[in-house]
């Protein structure tokens, strides 16, 4: 019970907003934002793990067939460190709460992920509609790369198992060929790290619990971060000048860099391109992933110190 209420602390100092605030306000995520996106996400499933592992304890603690089978392959010492008999009312509560949190996270998970593969469904449906018919009878919308007859200048991702590149004529009337290399390398930089299967893990998070701080936070500096990130893959590639270049050309007719417009996303992203903040020392960045890894392994040690004080 006691290893139940501390695992449920850890949850409250990692979620009430108290670490997950203190990781927005840094500014060194910017400057590494790949590392930033591996430190949230440990985060996260250092929540998760705690609120797992109370939700095994206390199930435990309250129903006998649980602690039958859960303890089954463990000596009887290891069995003895954790109490038994009759669980206060308040544990059994606690953990009835954990148990419907669980199923529905799986829910809001499977939610998004369906919901996902039905709006990607549909948007190819609209590429083919849209896509123009190609000499030889090729079909228009398939392959790695789709052109689409457009004077309005864009280019996207269009996510799956076979990732798609979409890119209007107007964004190559528009832009330069190196601006053009830059705008690829930045989606193909999504399209390598999966940044849309983070996106819908964040989103499903935050969705499904909107009133916990840590998964709002999380999808909202997800959705900054792997910009960023696909933003240095393009500048490593085609130079951050070039890069500048082509989001402002993208953007341009938007209004969104206009003088009467505030500055937002864009507006800091272009500015980090054109003054790229240095990168951080390589034993920052290696303790600092170490730590991040390790982070979800610590409710596993809480969790599992009765057993292994006896084990001792």
């Amino acid at each position: 019970m006691t290893v139940a209420l501390v695992l449920m602390a850890a949850v409250a100092l990692t979620a009430a907003a108290v670490l997950p605030r203190v990781l927005t306000r840094a500014g060194w995520p910017d400057r590494e934002p790949v590392l930033g996106l591996w430190v949230w996400q440990c985060l996260v499933a250092t929540v998760l793990v705690c609120c797992l592992a109370a939700l095994l304890l206390g199930a435990t603690a309250a129903f006998g067939t649980v602690r039958v089978h859960a303890f089954a392959p463990a000596p009887p010492s290891v069995a003895a460190a954790y109490p038994a008999g009759p669980a206060p009312g308040w544990l059994t509560v606690l953990t009835l709460l954990l148990a419907c949190g669980a199923a529905w996270t799986v829910a809001m998970l499977a939610r998004e992920l369906v919901e996902a593969r039905r709006r990607r469904r549909l948007r190819r449906a609209h590429l083919r509609e849209r896509a123009p018919d190609l000499p030889d009878g090729l079909p228009a919308a398939r392959g790695p790369l789709l052109v689409l007859e457009d004077e309005y200048p864009d280019a996207w991702l269009l996510p799956g198992p076979a990732p798609q590149l979409v890119v209007t004529t107007g964004a190559l009337r528009r832009l330069s060929d190196h601006e053009l290399d830059a705008v690829l390398a930045h989606e193909l930089g999504h399209a390598r790290a999966r940044h849309d299967w983070l996106l819908h893990l964040s989103q499903a998070l935050a969705a499904g619990f909107p009133r916990v701080p840590v998964f709002a936070h999380f999808r909202d500096q997800t959705h900054r971060l792997v910009e960023l990130a696909a933003d240095d893959t393009a500048s490593r590639r085609c130079g951050h000048r070039t890069t500048a270049l082509a989001l402002i050309e993208l953007n341009r007719h938007r209004g969104v860099l206009s003088c009467a417009c505030t500055r937002g996303q864009l507006g800091d992203r272009i500015e980090r391109l054109l003054a790229p903040p240095p990168r951080l020392d390589a034993p920052y960045r290696a303790a600092t992933t170490l730590a991040a890894a390790l982070a979800p392994l610590i409710p596993l040690l809480i969790a599992l110190g009765p057993a292994l004080k006896v084990l001792n």
